[in-house]
């Protein structure tokens, strides 16, 4: 009878090799319908989803695309592309003029479990709060958002797009005060720039709580660029690789002067170069 070692065994013994984590069926399509010269229509946008091979998307809407929320989820579903998740955008004073009840009707109505990627809009006075204040009050937001999306059966990705929020040890302080199953953390690499040096240890303090990465080109001093144009993002990969994790991979349309279709296939590209590297 064999037996069981008393230690777990390290997290790269679970990881996933770069074929598995970078395969088309596990890439989220990300930053698109504001970020696409061609201004694509919610069919014309499935269609080229489906043409590049994504089978997962994440809705970044502007307040003109509210009315086309449904022919959105239309075109998905005609093309069978899952709606990974929808950006929502959420204050943390309640009395501020958003859109979420919107969206979550909209997510009830027509029966969708996404996930709601979410970036917390603060208060005038936050800045000057304590530390011990600005947890309360992102924990106050969020419970409440939290909340009204487990109802519907929906998640709740804290966004980092930079500043106190978008500090990971922040998120993970806020999600242990709310302490709700539904919350986790979606990472973004064109966000994180001032963090990568710090990338493998923040990771394995996120791991428990990620639900998605979204990849870029990484190099000091320039935000926007294609996989594999960078200079950091090989090794980062090779530490998100080794480090157990096998949730989605966003790969962005993020070039608001490109087609969003050669900026989705300048990512592709470079990310495929790069899987054979790892």
């Amino acid at each position: 009878m064999t037996r069981r070692s008393l230690f777990p065994l390290p997290l790269a013994a679970f990881a996933a090799t770069p074929n598995q984590l970078f395969a088309p069926s596990n890439l989220v399509a990300w930053c698109i319908v504001p970020f696409d010269a061609k201004k694509r229509n919610p069919e014309q946008r499935a269609e080229l989803l489906h043409k590049l091979g994504f089978t997962k998307f994440v809705y970044d809407w502007r307040d003109k695309d509210i009315p086309d929320f449904d022919r959105e989820i239309d075109a998905l579903q005609k093309h069978r592309i899952h709606l990974q998740g929808f950006w929502t955008p959420y204050p943390m004073d309640p009395t501020r003029p958003h859109h979420t009840k919107t969206i979550l009707d909209l997510l009830k109505r027509r029966n969708l479990r996404t996930e709601l990627w979410t970036m917390l809009n603060p208060t005038k006075e936050f800045a000057t709060l304590s530390q011990e204040q600005k947890i309360n009050q992102s924990a106050a937001a969020i419970t409440r958002l939290a909340t009204e999306a487990q109802a519907i059966h929906c998640k709740v990705g804290l966004y980092n797009h930079g500043g106190w929020f978008g500090e990971p040890a922040n998120q993970i302080d806020i999600i242990k005060k709310v302490n709700l199953p539904n919350i986790g953390i979606v990472y973004n690499f064109h966000h994180a720039h001032e963090q990568m040096d710090q990338f493998p240890a923040l990771l394995n303090k996120m791991l428990p709580h990620l639900y998605a990465v979204n990849i870029n080109g990484m190099k000091a001093g320039t935000k926007i660029l294609p996989v594999g144009d960078g200079d950091r993002e090989l090794e980062m990969l090779r530490t998100l690789v080794k480090s157990g994790y096998k949730g989605p991979i966003g790969i962005l349309g993020h070039r608001e002067e490109l087609d969003a279709e050669e900026s989705l296939t300048l990512n592709l590209k470079g990310l495929k170069k790069l899987t054979t590297l790892l």
